[in-house]
């Protein structure tokens, strides 16, 4: 082996080593980044009630913006650092939870929700958000927990199961799910932008609501 093949194989690992690490800390840091996003949601009743408390209004409109800005910023950068499901090639080299892919679609689901409409005021696209929140939570735990997490530790009845929860050792599956999620991405990706063609941008507001007062509800 040449001085120069020695070198690139050594580079070659150092990258692909990187590459793991680092898609390996994203699929560790996903849980967290579920958990927070779920307990800000639901957590929304609580915020509300601080906000009432406020005697300043300065201090309301604050916090309310604060709420907002963080759980908005967790549910996109859920959508980014979930975007290796989509990848074929990662999902059949890495263990990574099986529907994590779904999880994400779950989450741009969301995102899609929002820009068409006012979760914050509208019952009906709060359920909606919250049913996507609860079913991508679980698209995403279930695998991980039962999967990655017991893959190692589990006994040889529960081996099996295991083995399927993860991309790696079901590639069949992985792949599958993740065309299936890059095609569910597409379609909300088509209909996000040709609603943002067709509204400017700005959601249609109806004359309740452009008379309701700005105090979140």
């Amino acid at each position: 082996m040449s001085p120069q093949d020695l070198a690139n194989a050594i580079i070659s690992g150092i990258n692909a080593g990187g590459e793991q690490f680092l898609e390996g800390t994203l699929a560790a840091v996903l849980p967290v980044v579920w958990l927070a996003l779920l307990g800000l949601h639901l957590g929304r009743p609580y915020i509300l009630d601080m906000i009432d408390r406020f005697t300043l209004r300065l201090g309301a409109d604050l916090l309310w913006l604060i709420y907002v800005a963080l759980r908005d910023l967790l549910i996109v950068s859920g959508v980014v650092m979930s975007f290796m499901f989509f990848f074929p090639d990662v999902v059949v080299t890495d263990q990574l939870p099986l529907t994590g892919g779904l999880a994400a679609a779950a989450l741009f689901g969301v995102l899609l929700i929002k820009l068409m409409g006012d979760p914050d005021h509208d019952p009906r696209a709060f359920r909606l958000v919250t049913y996507l929140l609860g079913v991508g939570a679980l698209f995403y735990f279930v695998p991980y927990l039962l999967g990655v997490q017991a893959n190692a530790i589990v006994g040889s009845n529960f081996t099996g199961i295991s083995n399927f929860l993860v991309t790696s050792t079901n590639p069949f599956w992985a792949v599958g799910l993740a065309y299936l999620s890059v095609a569910l991405l597409a379609i909300m990706g088509a209909i996000a932008a040709g609603y943002t063609l067709m509204t400017g941008g700005r959601a249609e507001v109806s004359e309740t609501q452009e008379t309701a007062p700005s105090t979140p509800a």
